[in-house]
C-alpha cells in the first residue's frame, strides 16, 4: 500500500560543522572494514551456529571499551540526526527484534548517521547505526529490519572477537592499531588514521578471508531467523539484496557504501532467496510508522522541500494513491519545512481527525504550531498526548523545544532532565539541556550538563574543568555538592587511567 511512491533525487549533505565530509565517510568506511565480514559462499541451509555469548580471547570489557572509543569518535566527527521520531522508529524495530538475537547485554547504542548513501553497521560494545539514507533504499519496512537483523546478528554471533581469537598472536597489535585508527581519523578529520588501520589489519584480513566469507553467511541465516521469529517477514532480505545489486549496477565505478564492506554476489543473493523461501509464507503488513518516517527523511535530503512537495502531491494525484496517508503526511512536512506552517496545520489537522492516537500526527502538528507560534496550543495538544503516553521520547523532546521557543529555560530543562535519565547515552540531549539550564540562569546545571556531554565525546579532561567549576559554585554542605564531589572524583580516576 505504501511502496514505491517517491523517488526523490537526494542530496549530499556537507556533514558537520567542521566541513570534512570526507573523512567522515572514510572513518565509516574504517569501522565497517573492520567489524564486518565479507562476501558470503553458498553453503548448506544447516550452517552450525558457533557464535553466541560469553568467553574467550576478546572479553564482554574489551569489546565495551571498543565500543566507547568508537563512539565517542562517532559523536566527535559524525553528523548525525537528532529527529526524535526518526531515533524513536529505529529504538523501537531493533526492540521488536532483540527478543530473537543471542545478546548477553541487550542495551544497545543506537545512531543515525546524517548521510543519504545506503549504509548501516555493528560495532562492539552493543553499538547499531544506520544511515538515514536507508529509509531512502529500503521501500518497506520488512526490507528496512532486514538490514538490523544482519547487523544484529553479526553482533549476536561474536564476529568481531571471533576474528581476532582466530590469531591470538596478532591480535594485540591489530586491536591496537584499529582503536588508534579510528581515533586518529576522529581527531585529526584526515585519512591519517584509515593508513594505521590498513597497516595493523592487512595480514589480518588476507588470513581470515575464508573465514569471513563464513559469518557474513552466517548473518544472513541468523538474520533471517531473527526476522521470522519477530513475526517480519524474511523475504525481505532476499529483496533488500537485489535492490543493493541493481544499486551497485546503476551506480557503476561507484560502489554503494554498505556493498564496500558487506561485498554481495548473485550467488549470495540466491542463496538468501532460496533459504527465505523455506520460511512459512505469511502475510506481513509494513506499519503506517515506517513509511512516515521514510517520508521525513525523503523531504530531508531533497534538494528543497518545494521539490519534495512538487513529487508529493503528483504522487497524491494517482488514483491507487488517494487516500495513501504517508504521500498526505509526506507533504504536508515538506510544507512545514519550506516555511509553509499554516498549509502544513491544515493537512496535519485532517490526519490527526483520523487517527487521533498516532504520536507522529502530533508531535508534527505540534511543530507546525510552534513555527507560527501558537505555543499555548502546541503546549496543551503535547501535554495531552504525554498525559496519554508517560515517558514518551518524541512527544517529552518537542516540549522541551516548545518551551526553548517559548524562552521558558526552567521547564525545558525540567522535559530534558528527565529525557536524560533515560537517554544518558545521546549527547545531543545533554547539550540541549545545557542550553536550557544557561537560559533558567542554573550555571551549575550548564556545568553538569556540559560534563556529560564531554564525557560522551570522550574529553575527560574538559568535563573534570566543568565538574570543578560547578563544585565551586555549590556551597560546602550542601547536598549537590556531594552529588558533584562524587561524580568529579570518577572522572578524575578514569582520566588518571586513561593517562597510565
Amino acid at each position: 500500500m505504501y511502496q514505491n511512491f517517491l523517488h526523490l533525487q537526494p542530496v549530499q549533505r556537507h556533514g558537520d560543522s567542521t566541513g570534512k565530509p570526507h573523512a567522515m565517510k572514510q572513518l565509516l568506511l574504517a569501522l565497517l572494514v573492520v567489524i564486518t565480514a565479507l562476501p558470503a559462499t553458498a553453503q548448506e541451509r544447516d550452517l552450525p551456529s558457533i557464535g553466541g555469548f560469553g568467553g574467550g580471547l576478546i572479553s564482554d570489557q574489551l569489546e565495551a571499551d571498543i565500543g566507547r572509543q568508537v563512539m565517542g569518535s562517532l559523536r566527535r566527527s559524525a553528523p548525525r540526526i537528532a529527529d526524535p521520531l526518526v531515533v524513536d522508529y529505529l529504538s523501537t524495530i531493533v526492540y521488536r527484534l532483540l527478543p530473537s538475537v543471542s545478546l548477553a547485554d541487550r542495551n544497545l547504542t543506537l545512531v543515525v548517521i546524517d548521510s543519504p548513501d545506503l549504509n548501516a553497521f555493528a560495532v562492539p560494545g552493543n553499538i547499531v547505526g544506520v544511515n538515514g539514507g536507508l529509509f531512502l533504499n529500503a521501500n518497506s519496512e520488512q526490507q528496512f529490519a532486514s538490514v538490523i537483523a544482519h547487523e544484529l546478528a553479526h553482533l549476536s554471533q561474536r564476529h568481531f572477537a571471533r576474528r581476532l581469537e582466530q590469531q591470538e598472536t596478532s591480535a594485540p597489535l591489530t586491536l591496537a592499531g584499529m582503536i588508534a585508527g579510528i581515533v586518529l581519523s576522529a581527531v585529526t578529520q584526515s585519512d591519517i588514521g584509515i593508513a594505521a588501520i590498513a597497516g595493523t589489519q592487512a595480514l589480518a584480513v588476507q588470513n581470515m578471508l575464508q573465514y569471513s566469507r563464513s559469518h557474513e553467511q552466517e548473518a544472513d541465516r541468523v538474520g533471517l531467523d531473527i526476522l521470522a521469529e519477530s513475526g517480519l517477514e524474511p523475504r525481505g532480505m532476499p529483496e533488500m539484496f537485489e535492490i543493493m545489486m541493481r544499486q551497485n549496477r546503476l551506480q557503476g565505478n561507484h560502489v554503494p557504501e554498505y556493498l564496500s564492506t558487506h561485498p554481495l554476489t548473485q550467488s549470495r543473493v540466491s542463496d538468501t532467496r532460496s533459504r527465505a523461501e523455506q520460511y512459512p509464507e505469511q502475510s506481513v503488513e509494513d506499519g503506517l510508522e515506517y513509511h512516515l518516517v521514510r517520508a521525513r527523511l525523503q523531504v530531508h535530503y531533497a534538494r528543497s522541500p518545494q521539490e519534495a512537495e512538487t513529487v508529493f502531491r503528483s504522487a497524491l494525484e494517482r488514483a491507487e494513491n488517494k487516500d495513501n496517508e504517508a504521500i498526505r503526511y509526506g507533504m504536508a512536512y515538506a510544507r512545514l519545512e519550506a516555511g509553509q506552517a499554516a498549509e502544513a496545520e491544515a493537512v496535519l489537522r485532517e490526519l490527526l481527525a483520523s487517527q487521533p492516537g498516532r504520536i507522529t500526527y502530533q508531535v508534527t502538528l505540534a511543530e507546525a504550531l510552534i513555527a507560527r507560534d501558537k505555543h499555548a496550543e502546541a503546549r496543551s495538544l503535547l501535554t495531552a498526548a504525554l498525559d496519554r503516553n508517560p515517558g514518551n521520547y518524541p512527544i517529552t523532546d518537542t516540549l522541551a523545544r516548545l518551551e526553548i521557543a517559548a524562552g521558558n529555560g526552567t521547564r525545558a530543562a525540567d522535559y530534558l532532565s528527565g529525557l536524560t535519565r533515560d537517554y544518558p547515552q545521546r549527547d545531543d540531549l545533554w547539550l540541549r539541556l545545557a542550553e536550557a539550564e544557561g537560559m533558567a540562569r542554573d550555571i551549575v546545571g550548564v556545568h553538569r550538563a556540559r560534563a556529560e556531554y564531554d564525557i560522551l565525546l570522550g574529553d575527560l579532561e574538559a568535563a573534570q574543568r566543568q565538574l570543578r567549576q560547578a563544585q565551586e559554585k555549590i556551597p560546602p554542605g550542601a547536598p549537590l555538592r556531594q552529588v558533584v564531589t562524587e561524580r568529579l572524583s570518577e572522572v578524575s580516576g578514569q582520566l588518571a587511567q586513561q593517562n597510565r
